[in-house]
């Protein structure tokens, strides 16, 4: 079965993204600003910008929709962080995303698609996190896509989520 793109789907999406995000603003503080290198696809492989509980994000996102057939996509996004664990700078915590992909190969060359995913981000060791999430990818004329999206990256904290006391 093949997708109309209307926007009743995407209004959807957003209107489940507000709800996590406001969901999101019930929680403790997160670090106030940092950055994350990923390298492998969950977000995408590139960067990703992190103010609190939101985080924007940009880069390479390869998927297999198929075994053995890798379909590639650019891909930039929005995530919101809720539901952290622990008391470090960078907390493991729950996300959900949303995100905006145009595809380069295979059946989605030159197409638009939209992204949603849910998941977690588990903290290793200092900024070091493994990610695991589900996505659904929906485009004009093609079938929605579900898949798991696996991840591994690096986060470089700015500054501490505690105030720091105030000079004499």
């Amino acid at each position: 079965m093949k997708v109309n793109f209307t926007p009743s789907i995407p209004y959807g999406l957003m209107f489940l993204f507000m709800l996590c995000t406001t969901i999101a603003y019930a929680q403790g503080p997160f670090n106030k600003h940092s950055i994350s290198v990923n390298a492998f696809r969950n977000p995408s492989i590139g960067v990703e910008y992190h103010y609190r509980m939101i985080s924007a994000h940009m880069g390479f996102y390869p998927t297999n929709f198929e075994r053995n057939t890798t379909t590639r996509f650019m891909k930039i996004g929005a995530t919101a962080w809720f539901f952290r664990i622990g008391k470090r700078v960078n907390p493991s915590s729950f996300y959900a995303s949303l995100a905006y992909l145009r595809g380069f190969s295979r059946d989605y060359d030159g197409k638009n698609a939209l992204v949603t995913e849910v998941g977690f981000r588990w903290m290793i060791w200092k900024g070091i996190n493994l990610r695991i999430g589900a996505a659904a990818l929906f485009a004009n004329g093609e079938t929605p896509k579900f898949n798991p999206t696996p991840g591994i990256g690096y986060t470089f904290g700015f500054e501490s989520f505690k105030k720091k006391p105030a000079q004499p």
